[in-house]
């Protein structure tokens, strides 16, 4: 049975697919949409996204999609670890600007739901790391949004050891969250 665990933000879940294992190796079910459903997580997923990471200490965000094509993301990692970061960007929410924190490890078999109204990253804690994520809503060139990484107001505790991250120049860029639009409203 899959385990399911709330984390430290509202709809923001860790996820354990088990592994049922024998001498070929292992089989596993990593999304099974009645058997989340009958756990309160019901998601339609259309695109599967694979990533690369070279070198440890790639970071990857913050990023989120605007409505009408807001995502959902279930992501998990095939080979290596990263430190995966949700932050709740829904203006007038009473965790608005909170982060959560999650190290997810091809070991582990661990995922994080990322729900909508999150802006999403990670950083990689080794080399040649794969992730691997669903998504509720094909990207969007035009909904496409982001975050600084190191935005102060968030104060996102990345687990860099000393070094600076490797980015690409659209993260670079990214505005702080006080700067970004007000895509998200919260409601109760």
């Amino acid at each position: 049975m899959v385990s399911v665990r709330p984390l430290a933000l509202p709809g923001v879940y860790e996820i354990v697919p088990v592994r049922h294992g024998d001498a070929r190796g292992f089989f596993s079910e990593t999304w099974n949409a009645p058997a989340l459903a009958a756990k309160g997580i019901a998601v339609s997923f259309v695109q599967d996204n694979h990533s690369l990471s070279a070198e440890a200490g790639v970071l990857r965000g913050l990023h989120y999609q605007a409505p009408p094509a807001a995502q959902v993301k279930l992501v998990r990692v095939v080979r290596g670890s990263v430190y995966d970061v949700a932050v709740d960007i829904r203006h007038g929410s009473p965790t608005f600007g909170h982060w959560v924190g999650l190290t997810l490890s091809a070991e582990a078999w661990n995922q994080i739901l990322v729900p909508e109204g999150y802006a999403h990253g990670f950083v990689t804690l080794e080399p040649n790391t794969e992730v691997v994520y669903k998504v509720s809503a094909p990207y969007s060139r035009e909904h496409d949004r982001g975050i600084r990484w190191d935005d102060p107001a968030i104060g996102v505790d990345w687990p860099l050891e000393g070094r600076a991250p490797i980015l690409s120049d659209k993260d670079r860029q990214a505005p702080l969250l006080a700067d970004a639009p007000a895509d998200f409203r919260y409601e109760a």
